[in-house]
């Protein structure tokens, strides 16, 4: 039986938290991803990620950006190696004490948006990224973009790593993700969205938006937490895989 990971960057958006939005989201996933307080969330938000995460017996990964909440982390910015390096292990470590204050433990880290997209081509970079979660902890799994370098720069600093599709989100013909400048970037459909997860887990490949196929050969699928309608995106991407004999795992799992 084919299986993978459901995975969610949370702990962002205060209201979600509040309203029942996050906690929505989580009876169809597998493990989540927590911002650390560099693009967005506190030790507050994290806490109650975390206990919401654990009641529905979730992974949980830390989800490092850069220290821009008034871009939410998705503007490219220019830093030194070492200053990534820096802030990437003072999120991690952040985020682990929170854990560790409610009896749990990071499993894995996901860089979170314009670092996780300039990584995919920049080797510095990803290399910074790697740095400063080893100056953490080693024995966690790294998640980067399917097919692209960053996951063998990850490999290459002694890490695990996990190759990450999207559900919800467009390719380009070179398998990097369309951008969010784009109108079509975000699928919303929660029908498409399912589709394109059995696609990613059953063939390896998604149709990209000029209608080529891209290979994506993935160990996690993502859902944004922040797309509207997430949570009728996650229901229907796990119902899907599910009613396609797919066993949904996480990452902590194997």
């Amino acid at each position: 039986m084919k299986q993978v990971d459901l995975n969610c960057d949370m702990g962002e958006l205060p209201e979600a938290i509040k309203d029942g939005t996050q906690e929505a989201l989580m009876s169809s996933l597998t493990s989540v991803n927590v911002a650390c307080g560099g693009h967005a969330g506190n030790e507050q938000m994290m806490k109650r990620t975390i206990e919401q995460a654990l009641r529905w017996k979730l992974s949980i990964g830390a989800h490092p950006g850069y220290p821009d909440r008034s871009n939410f982390g998705r503007i490219e910015l220019t830093m030194s190696a070492q200053a990534v390096a820096e802030f990437v292990f003072e999120q991690v470590k952040n985020l682990a004490a929170v854990a560790a204050s409610s009896g749990t433990h990071v499993v894995h880290v996901k860089p979170h948006g314009a670092l996780y997209n300039q990584a995919v081509h920049n080797r510095e970079l990803a290399e910074a990224i790697a740095a400063g979660v080893a100056r953490w902890n080693r024995n966690v799994v790294l998640v980067g973009l399917a097919g692209t370098s960053m996951l063998d720069v990850f490999q290459e600093a002694g890490f695990r790593v996990a190759a990450e599709a999207f559900a919800d989100r467009r390719y380009e013909s070179d398998g990097t993700l369309r951008s969010r400048k784009f109108q079509d970037a975000l699928i919303r459909d929660p029908d498409e969205a399912g589709r394109q997860a059995l696609s990613i887990v059953n063939r390896g490949s998604v149709t990209a938006s000029d209608g080529s196929e891209v290979p994506v050969r993935a160990q996690t699928v993502c859902i944004h937490g922040d797309t509207p309608g997430a949570p009728e995106i996650a229901a229907a991407v796990a119902r899907t895989l599910r009613l396609a004999d797919v066993s949904l795992r996480s990452l902590s799992r194997g």
